[in-house]
């Protein structure tokens, strides 16, 4: 690979450890998890459970009573022999063979005095410190797993920033064999010619045709998915149908939204009604335009773009001169044409890689950086193969 075919692969996987550093962020936390879990198995998992299960309950103690069994006041001093009688029971209920009963006997002697300070208790806890070190080794497990699976996770979500940038090479990559310089007007001017008529009679139709014939219109396509109007509000439907301001253009209700109560009274009946109707869906009537009719670029596959115009003629053929229907079937018989494919694959192109692509994709940079970004997330893929969740 040629460097800049490297340095391609490195700036497309720039923004994140590289897979050394993840890599090795792994082993460590592997081999901690595998340290801890050795020392526990060393001295057997059942009895570093009842240690820690022994020294929870002794250290919880210490926590409830050291700040009230400590000092000379009367409810202090009840507390110092509750505390007493807490750790008396305690101690009796050590088993024989616990390890390191030692530790928790020499912390319960340590609190067995007539009165107690907080130094007591310290000194109680250093006393513990060979139950608290074994004690210690679940928690010290626990945090080692999660630095273990945290090291996974950061390295699934190298995988999958990788396999994003794969996905977009492999794109690229599928325009290889295009012709950049191929002369696109014989799909484009056509399509082009279609959506200056189109978007001129709609315009036309939506300035001039009463709303309620605008309305039957959008009606009508409802019954065709290829072109995708927002349906009617319901409640300005209902109002514009059956109401005499229906007869109004659009514009016309566009301006009356405008208008107080007052003043339209002496436009509308029902003003109250008017504003909540159509003042209330004033921005679906501001949107209203062409774009469901257009045909947009680049254009769909020849088989959709056959069937969009079967439904856009139903559409346009309603309200639309008969020249545009007429630009209309141009656009059919473009997509009928044997290089249709070949001159949209050519617009696809153009429309989606810019200069600086389209140079590395013909240099041979982009198949390059391609291999790399696969091999890198080969290796992090194998690495969880061979680093399986525990």
């Amino acid at each position: 690979m040629s460097p800049g075919d490297a340095t391609m692969a490195t700036e497309l996987d720039a923004d994140g450890p590289d897979a050394d550093t993840l890599l090795a962020e792994l082993r460590r936390a592997e081999g901690a998890l595998e340290d801890v879990n050795a020392r526990i198995e060393t001295r057997g998992e059942t009895a570093v459970e009842r240690v820690a299960a022994a020294h929870e309950r002794l250290t919880d103690l210490f926590a409830e009573y050291e700040t009230t069994a400590t000092g000379t006041g009367r409810e202090e001093f009840q507390s110092y022999v509750e505390f007493e009688a807490e750790l008396a029971d305690f101690e009796e209920g050590l088993d024989d063979d616990l390890p390191e009963r030692e530790a928790f006997e020499a912390a319960c002697d340590r609190l067995d005095r007539r009165r107690l300070d907080e130094r007591d208790f310290d000194r109680a806890r250093d006393a513990l410190a060979p139950a608290t070190e074994i004690a210690d080794l679940l928690d010290e497990r626990e945090s080692a797993r999660t630095r273990y699976r945290e090291a996974r996770d950061r390295i699934e979500r190298r995988i999958r920033t990788l396999e994003d940038r794969i996905d977009d090479l492999e794109d690229t990559l599928a325009f290889a064999d295009v012709d950049f310089d191929a002369d696109l007007a014989p799909i484009r001017e056509p399509i082009e010619a279609y959506n200056r008529g189109v978007e001129e009679a709609f315009r036309t139709v939506r300035s001039d045709a009463p709303a309620r014939e605008v309305l039957d219109l959008l009606g009508a396509a409802e019954a065709y998915p290829l072109v995708p109007f927002q349906p009617v509000p319901e409640r300005l439907e209902s109002f514009l149908r059956t109401h005499e301001v229906g007869t109004e253009t659009i514009p016309t209700l566009i301006e009356y939204a405008d208008y107080s109560v007052s003043k339209l009274r002496h436009y509308v009946d029902e003003p109250r009604e008017f504003r909540a109707a159509v003042a209330g869906n004033r921005t679906y009537l501001d949107r209203l335009d062409a774009d469901p009719l257009r045909i947009g670029w680049p254009p769909p596959e020849a088989g959709v773009l056959r069937r969009r115009i079967d439904e856009l003629v139903a559409v346009v053929g309603r309200f639309a001169p008969e020249d545009v229907v007429a630009t209309l079937r141009d656009v059919r018989d473009v997509a009928d044409d044997d290089r249709y494919d070949e001159l949209r694959e050519v617009a696809l192109a153009r429309e989606r890689l810019d200069a600086g692509e389209r140079e590395r994709l013909r240099s041979g940079e982009t198949e390059a950086a391609l291999s790399t970004l696969r091999t890198r997330r080969d290796r992090l893929v194998g690495a969880l193969e061979d680093h399986p969740e525990r």
